[in-house]
């Protein structure tokens, strides 16, 4: 596949841009048959605005707080996104609940990734809750993104043990591992035309996905 006919993505970050990097340093190397066209961050100290630059890709800021409310945000945003024309929007650590109408803008082009096994601990702090609930077993989940909070469909979970002695740190520093390796995964099968998101739901390779894909990461991640 040529360049000009690789997939396109755009990539929304709010901090690190470690997602993004994994999934751009796929394409530059040829296993995710796409490229990151433009990396957007919601903030402006974003330290993966830098990142993105070193790895060649455009990138620019869009700060939330330089706007009245959630649709200026918002408007402005999808401008942003839309002069990149991608086929793909993946939110890669963005920090901020998109409203409906965004949402339904991308429908079934909009990615996502939660540090949990979904549906459980939706929202922030899922480390913590894991630890205070003494749960055995976390992770990280892919899914497309709906208006529902962390409710959209789940495509493929990491799951990794809680050690004995894990805290927040330890216990994240393992899962954003497996994030590192699921997340690239995910968008190589969406660029190869395997994966798809519709009105029925969730297809890989052709079939229905009635449950999401489940990799085990004991040791992997460690």
């Amino acid at each position: 596949m040529t360049d000009s006919a690789a997939l396109r993505l755009v990539i929304l970050i709010s901090g690190r841009g470690s997602n993004m990097a994994a999934i751009a340093q796929a394409c530059a190397s040829g296993r995710i048959a796409a490229r990151v066209t433009r990396v957007i961050a919601d903030r402006g100290d974003a330290a993966g605005l830098a990142l993105a630059r070193q790895l060649g890709i455009e990138a620019l800021a869009v700060p939330r707080q330089g706007f009245a409310d959630r649709d200026a945000f918002e408007t402005e945003l999808r401008r942003q996104i839309d002069q990149a024309a991608p086929d793909l929007v993946v939110l890669a650590g963005f920090m901020r609940v998109l409203g409906p109408e965004f949402v339904a803008a991308y429908a079934g082009r909009l990615l996502n990734i939660h540090p949990s096994l979904l549906p459980r601990h939706k929202g922030l702090g899922t480390h913590q809750k894991v630890l205070d609930a003494g749960e055995r077993e976390h992770g990280a989940s892919v899914h497309f993104v709906t208006a529902e909070l962390d409710g959209g469909p789940v495509v493929l979970q990491a799951r990794v043990p809680v050690r004995t002695g894990d805290d927040v740190e330890r216990l994240s520093a393992r899962v954003q591992r497996c994030e590192h390796i699921i997340y690239p995964q995910v968008v190589e099968w969406f660029a190869s035309g395997r994966l798809r998101c519709g009105s029925a739901g969730i297809e890989l390779d052709g079939q229905p996905l009635a449950a999401p894909l489940v990799e085990d990461f004991d040791g992997l991640c460690s």
